[in-house]
């Protein structure tokens, strides 16, 4: 648990088109998700994950014992991973703990939409900190709550994708952002 954070209470794993993922929350909000795993059938690997980073919590709940907010969370993931155009619902982020400077990284990436992408400079440019490109990539690479927090949506200069610690590394970035920018193109064939 990180410091002065809430403790987490439960997690849940719910499959997607591109693997098992899962949410933590607790009495402070969305503690943590979890994107898949390299490999769509590694389930033990996810669970092992998600015990190093939620020590406190025994055991995975079933998806229909989550809240609600927690429910509607993972069926917008599962959707958008599938290549639906949606935008996440809102939920609380525990930010507990979690420096001011990466808070408002992470605020900042959530403005970013499905398909659309922002360098790490122009990221710290919009923080009225120009000179904070490689601040801002380390801070992406702490999130706690991708994808739900967008961190796949910062690419490097010139649109290079670099820099995603998440499994999978750059290739599964490079997966969620072509999900999305197709969503994003077939959508503008309907009108």
């Amino acid at each position: 648990m990180a410091p002065g954070r809430a403790p987490t209470t439960a997690w849940i794993a719910f499959d997607t088109a591109l693997g098992l993922c899962a949410l933590a929350w607790g009495e402070g909000g969305l503690t943590g998700a979890q994107l898949p795993e390299r490999d769509a059938a590694s389930q033990p690997a996810l669970r092992q994950r998600m015990a190093q980073r939620f020590p406190d919590v025994a055991q995975s709940l079933d998806s229909a014992q989550a809240p609600a907010e927690i429910q509607a969370l993972a069926a917008a993931i599962a959707a958008q991973f599938a290549g639906s155009l949606v935008n996440l619902p809102a939920v609380h982020l525990d930010m507990h703990g979690v420096p001011p400077f990466e808070a408002r990284v992470f605020a900042e990436a959530l403005r970013l939409g499905p398909g659309q992408t922002m360098t790490y400079g122009e990221l710290a440019h919009r923080l009225g900190e120009p000179s904070a490109a490689r601040a801002v990539g380390q801070a992406l690479g702490h999130n706690p709550f991708a994808p739900v927090v967008p961190c796949h949506r910062v690419v490097g200069a010139g649109g290079k994708m670099v820099g995603f610690s998440a499994p999978g590394g750059v290739q599964m970035k490079q997966r969620m952002l072509d999900i999305e920018q197709r969503a994003v193109a077939g959508q503008g064939d309907l009108f």
